[in-house]
């Protein structure tokens, strides 16, 4: 009814997929997210899982919004959520994730290391050192 709206393109998509299974006829349904709401931040929270779980089957075009809104994410200082994104879904696409952090402002970049250390996860984000003394954290 409302198809300039992200929110329900997500929620189009993420019905189908818990009620049928996943098919891959579906994900237009996110891409039209994307396209419709790109720079939504509450949308975003919920759909950069999402995109991220079913990353090798996106068109180029949408692996590269779900690589910029989880860049994003950071950038906002959605720190525990973009956390979560890459140590979940996004954890086979990590390096191309913490590449896109290279932009993102750099206190940003510190706190979103200093979250994923504390969940015992190291990871090499562009221009941050990991201290690995637990004292220091």
């Amino acid at each position: 009814m409302n198809p300039a709206n992200g929110f329900l393109w997500l929620m189009l998509y993420s019905v189908a997929t818990v009620s049928s299974g996943f098919d891959p006829s579906n994900i237009r349904h996110l891409g039209q997210s994307y396209v419709t709401a790109p720079l939504d931040g509450w949308i975003a929270l919920r759909r950069n899982r999402l995109g991220l779980a079913v990353f090798p089957m996106l068109s180029g075009a949408m692996q590269e919004n779900a690589v910029s809104e989880f860049a994003s994410l950071v950038d906002s200082g959605f720190i525990d959520d973009a956390a979560i994104s890459l140590t979940s879904t996004g954890w086979a696409q990590r390096e191309r994730l913490l590449v896109s952090l290279e932009r993102v402002d750099i206190v940003q970049r510190v706190a979103f290391v200093k979250r994923l250390l504390r969940d015992g996860v190291k990871a090499a984000v562009p221009g941050v050192e990991i201290d690995e003394r637990p004292w220091r954290r």
